[in-house]
């Protein structure tokens, strides 16, 4: 073989691998907002209010990292077709959560899917949470546990956990019609109240014991009533004893 044709031959093999290798690349021009509103104000600060809830009742952890309404990117065709949103809600656990993300990309994520996940529906979303995307978790992300719910709507609260066959179940509500999310070792249900001054049936999380997770102003407020009711029963006491609180 004359020295032109080794050398045209190396060339081709090397052109061959750098395109494999291009080709086989995982795509770096990632979009990281769409653009689109979500549906409605409630949409929003129900997300906000799982995320914050999370981060309050895990602040003594960096082992998880949660988002809401985050692009979640998980393979080459997503991304060509731009044809997936990410979860409204979502938490992945054993994970580094000390510094932020714009979106989660798994290929960068060491594979790490979802741990939890949570759609928020609306008249226009309800039968692709329950069906297109409810399939993309069980069979794609393997998510353990997949809830969804309209937060115009109290009884529409539906959740699965994925079993060892690889298929979800149903999960049963308890007496006050909550879901087991086991990855979280939390009660997720509808709690009835005012948030950012819209009195509705938002969904929050509760803890094994069944106490409501508290948002950090709800903690901060509650610590501070107990503070205060403290020192009304001490100055009950000091006036029984005959003594003047105001002078101590």
């Amino acid at each position: 073989m004359s020295p032109e044709l080794t050398e045209n031959l190396n060339a081709q093999s090397s052109t061959e691998t750098e395109d494999w290798w291009e080709q086989n690349q995982p795509p770096t021009d990632l979009i990281f907002d769409d653009g689109e509103p979500l549906e409605t104000n409630r949409h929003r600060v129900n997300i906000n209010l799982l995320c914050d809830s999370l981060l309050e009742v895990y602040s003594d952890r960096t082992d998880f990292f949660t988002g809401g309404n985050m692009f979640i990117y998980f393979s080459r065709e997503q991304v060509k077709n731009k044809d997936f949103k990410g979860p409204d809600f979502f938490a992945v656990l054993d994970v580094d959560g000390s510094y932020t993300r714009q979106g989660w990309v798994v290929w960068d994520e060491g594979g790490r899917y979802p741990d939890v996940i949570i759609e928020l529906m609306s008249p226009s979303t309800a039968k692709i949470d329950v069906t297109t995307k409810k399939d993309l978790y069980e069979r794609t992300f393997k998510t353990a546990d997949y809830f969804v719910y309209n937060p115009f709507d109290a009884n529409s609260l539906q959740g699965w956990h994925l079993e060892s066959s690889g298929n979800y179940e149903d999960l049963v509500a308890n007496d006050q019609g909550w879901l087991w999310c086991q990855k979280l070792n939390l009660w997720v249900g509808v709690w009835q109240g005012e948030i950012n001054r819209d009195v509705a049936p938002w969904l929050r999380f509760y803890d094994a014991e069944e106490n409501l997770v508290l948002l950090p102003k709800e903690a901060e407020k509650q610590r501070a009533d107990n503070e205060q009711q403290r020192a009304e029963r001490l100055a009950t006491r000091l006036r029984e004893l005959g003594e003047d609180p105001d002078s101590i």
